[in-house]
């Protein structure tokens, strides 16, 4: 059996970082030869996870082809946020909760895909099909791509699915999930040492939407004027990312971790779109006001994918 790669999205999360750890570890006491590896550096919040659990990042790829014949998805499955040369690989195995679009292979395929807060909540229940104990350490981390992807449970993406996956790893981990959890988040809001281009990419995802190229990136927040108070070089950083990549809309989703609300800022076009997606007006400041909106997969994709129908 030849050796896979496993590796989460571009820009990755905590998710996608430690669901490509967990699935590989999985994999592999079920025979499988497999590298959890990484399409980019671990964030700030990430960072925090690792280091809190000792556990070191994953080396980061530029392409898989030039490695491996086969891989393996998580936390993903759309091509443009992949590998660059995913054409030129099999993929044998998806794992993900989010929409499935521009993903087709030649050969059948291992694809799990459920409607939770998290990737990571999938695994949980992955290794209990499967009779096989998750590690403390490994319980750990997924433990916070949990509490990442829903934001202490307090995203609109929560399912019971993934409170029972806190609970039982919480157990396993002998973790305090609620003082832990907190301070993991809080981890990933120090903003003062983060580029422009850091802000509004960190944590960006590409997105083909009526035959549009779309860039929504999120960034978390305690104080929502510590983002917006560098609007200027926000709106620059986004303006070449949409030149130099071909992208015609970059959106920015500032999320206040504190009390669930988020302001969205836009460049490019067409903005009329996004205004029909929320039901508001921009402001003459290119911003809009988006109380109770913390989920870019549940509550930002799919009005702009209706609007741009």
């Amino acid at each position: 059996m030849s050796k896979e790669l496993v590796f989460g999205h571009q820009s990755p999360d905590t998710d996608a970082i430690v669901a490509a750890k967990a699935f590989s570890y999985l994999q592999n006491q079920l025979g499988f030869d497999t590298e959890a590896v990484a399409l980019g550096e671990p964030n700030a919040e990430t960072n925090y996870v690792l280091n809190h659990f000792g556990e070191p990042a994953p080396r980061v790829i530029k392409t898989a082809a030039n490695e491996v014949k086969e891989v393996m998805l998580v936390d993903h499955n759309e091509a443009q946020q992949s590998v660059s040369d995913l054409s030129d690989v099999t993929v044998t195995h998806v794992v993900d909760h989010h929409r499935i679009a521009n993903f087709q292979t030649a050969q059948p395929l291992w694809y799990t895909a459920r409607p939770v807060g998290c990737t990571s909540t999938i695994l949980t229940r992955m290794f209990a099909d499967n009779k096989i104990d998750i590690p403390a350490q490994l319980a750990g981390l997924m433990l916070s791509a949990i509490v990442s992807d829903t934001l202490l449970l307090k995203s609109p993406t929560t399912t019971d699915e993934d409170r029972e996956a806190l609970r039982a790893l919480a157990q396993i981990a002998d973790i305090d999930v609620d003082s832990y959890g907190l301070d993991m988040l809080k981890a990933g809001t120090d903003l003062a040492s983060k580029s422009d281009l850091d802000l509004v990419d960190g944590d960006a995802k590409s997105f083909d939407l009526g035959g549009k190229k779309v860039r929504i990136g999120q960034v978390n927040t305690v104080d929502l004027d510590d983002v917006f108070s560098r609007q200027a070089g926000l709106e620059e950083a986004m303006t070449n990312e949409n030149s130099g990549n071909g992208y015609d809309l970059f959106l920015l989703l500032a999320t206040n971790i504190l009390d669930s609300n988020s302001e969205l800022l836009v460049v490019g076009d067409p903005k009329n779109v996004v205004e029909t997606a929320f039901g508001k007006k921009l402001d003459a400041q290119n911003r809009m006001s988006l109380p109770g909106v913390v989920s870019r997969k549940k509550q930002v994709v799919p009005p702009l994918t209706s609007a741009f129908e």
